[in-house]
């Protein structure tokens, strides 16, 4: 994670009192009391290498005086916003899960506490009332969150141990801390985190994000002094360059147990990202769950806190635990929203994968084994959408990353967008709706994009399944110029039946969009180049193409 070389654009801090949304921010003043069988200090004082003060409420069992292991829930959000007041109705959380106490996206401390651990929730340098600017990711958050490591494992009643686990900022912030090595992190729990901020988080293949990532920066502008204007840098900074490469965690240096969790249903955010970081952590033990349901109420779910509690006793307190025998990989296999089956696996990608490549037909709307005859597809640049479908006669799965090499051209701008989905029809033709976004049900089996003037790929990373575009440089086009663009279409797991149709889908915009009035969080793309009209082609010297990994069964099943 290199170094910041000058400061970014900041802003100065929203009053933290006046949050809207948000449950009134408590007295900033240090207060200890005895609650739900819990000992808990509200606005303990942080020290940092720097003298910076930050605060942390800690909760602990009420009688424990030490060997207490602590997890530490690391996020901006306010150590006083609580789950329970803000989860959505459509996230699938249902408020008898959590106790009044459970921080936004963060392990409850009352369920917890009766199980013998602590629970530590830190608002950052600069966030809310602590001291200092508020830094986004990078090298100064992380060295903050190393230094409240180590003050936490020196707690007297704690056993030396410390924990992370989160949905979202506080699985992300893992990634950065964790390469530090402070002595006390003895385990990691991700749970759904991007890793790359400009291909996961502010520019999916080029073309920036609108939607999710301004609310994001919004959701962090409460300090008594500045923060980092997160919406603004990214768009100061629209090709990978030095900005990116500061919030590029060392994800090969991190070498404690890691217990990392995805979501194939998490497309266009963390999905990428957490597989990622699971593929390149160093770390001896670690595994890697993929379910495909509702991110939040997936963490809370019993069997998931289970598995958490299995994961950090034994690695917190030397505990025989059942993770002894988890298997190191395990995916849903999803058939449509709600109906999936587990499977152990022993990695990623899953070495029995058979790639094959099937040739669009834009003449007949259709993909096939064959090359198809030369033709083209002209369609609207912006309100443009056209299929390609390929039945199937037997039953199919396919699990992994794909990729989709387009032959295109413009006869009116010098760049062009692409969006991309995979979608299921079931064998009448009707779409088969799949979990979306942590709210939707409607969603597809994958989600690609593309700007064409960054169709430049990295020959040394990139694979036919898995096209990797630098975004260092622009190569607008010439109208009337035919070229070859490759987009990524982010992993997924999916079967099909006889009769069933796997569908590709390519658009000049979104081709999913939340519903109007309602105010959830969703990517979007509203600042595209498309302009007139879009010329694809297929066959001849123009073999549009798209890569699907094929999964046999395993040997035995």
């Amino acid at each position: 994670m290199p170094a910041d070389r000058h400061e970014w654009i900041t802003r100065p801090g929203v009053d933290p009192f006046s949050a809207p949304r948000k449950p009134p921010l408590p007295p900033a003043e240090y207060d200890r009391r005895i609650e739900q069988g819990l000992m808990i200090e509200r606005n303990r004082s942080i020290t940092l290498r720097d003298g910076t003060e930050i605060y942390c409420d800690l909760y602990r069992p009420m009688d424990a005086q030490r060997d207490v292991p602590i997890l530490l829930a690391w996020g901006p959000y306010g150590k006083h916003a609580l789950s329970n007041d803000v989860f959505w109705p459509r996230s699938g959380v249902d408020p008898s899960w959590l106790s009044t106490l459970t921080p936004f996206e963060g392990p409850d401390p009352v369920w917890w506490g009766a199980r013998g651990y602590g629970v530590a929730v830190v608002d950052p340098r600069g966030a809310w009332l602590s001291g200092g600017n508020f830094h986004h990711n990078g090298a100064q958050e992380a060295q903050d969150c190393a230094d409240t490591i180590e003050w936490l494992g020196c707690l007297p009643w704690g056993n030396g141990r410390v924990g992370m686990s989160g949905v979202s900022y506080l699985a992300a912030i893992q990634y950065y801390v964790a390469p530090l090595r402070p002595e006390p992190l003895a385990a990691l729990n991700p749970w759904e985190g991007f890793s790359d901020w400009y291909r996961e988080f502010a520019y999916h293949g080029g073309i920036p994000e609108t939607n999710f990532l301004p609310r994001a920066s919004d959701n962090i502008r409460f300090s008594l002094n500045r923060t980092e204007d997160t919406w603004e840098n990214a768009q100061a900074h629209p090709l990978f360059d030095h900005f990116w490469q500061s919030k590029e965690p060392l994800l090969e240096a991190i070498v404690q147990p890691a217990y990392v969790v995805a979501s194939w249903s998490d497309q266009g955010l963390h999905l990428r990202g957490s597989i990622e970081a699971w593929r390149r952590m160093a770390s001896k033990d670690k595994w890697l769950d993929i379910h495909g349901q509702k991110k939040w109420a997936h963490y809370y779910l019993d069997q998931s806190r289970k598995r958490r509690f299995a994961f950090f006793e034994h690695f917190m307190r030397d505990r025989p635990t059942t993770v002894e025998s988890w298997p190191k990989v395990r995916i849903e296999v999803r058939d449509s929203h709600g109906t999936a089956c587990e499977r152990a696996e022993s990695e990623w990608p899953l070495a029995r994968t058979i790639y094959r490549e099937f040739y669009l037909d834009t003449a007949r709307g259709t993909l096939s084994i064959e090359p198809a005859a030369p033709s083209e597809l002209r369609m609207d640049a912006v309100e443009g959408v056209t299929t390609f479908d390929l039945r199937f006669d037997q039953e199919t799965e396919i699990t992994g990353h794909a990729a989709l090499t387009l032959w295109v051209e413009t006869e009116s701008s010098n760049d062009m967008d692409l969006f991309v989905a995979l979608q299921k029809l079931d064998e009448r033709g009707n779409e088969v709706g799949f979990t979306f976004y942590a709210f939707y049900e409607n969603g597809p089996i994958a989600l690609g994009w593309q700007r064409a003037s960054h169709r430049a790929l990295d020959d040394l990373a990139s694979t036919p399944e898995r096209p990797i575009h630098p975004h260092d440089r622009e190569q607008l086009l010439e109208p009337g110029e035919c070229v070859e663009v490759a987009v990524e279409i982010w992993p997924f797991s999916t079967t099909f039946k006889p009769g069933e149709t796997l569908r590709l889908v390519v658009a000049g915009s979104d081709i999913y969009r939340p519903e109007e009035g309602v105010m959830l969080p969703f990517p979007l793309h509203e600042n595209t180049r498309n302009k007139g009209v879009t010329i694809l082609r297929s066959g001849g010297r123009h073999p549009s193409r798209l890569c699907l990994p094929f999964v046999p069964p395993q040997e035995g099943a």
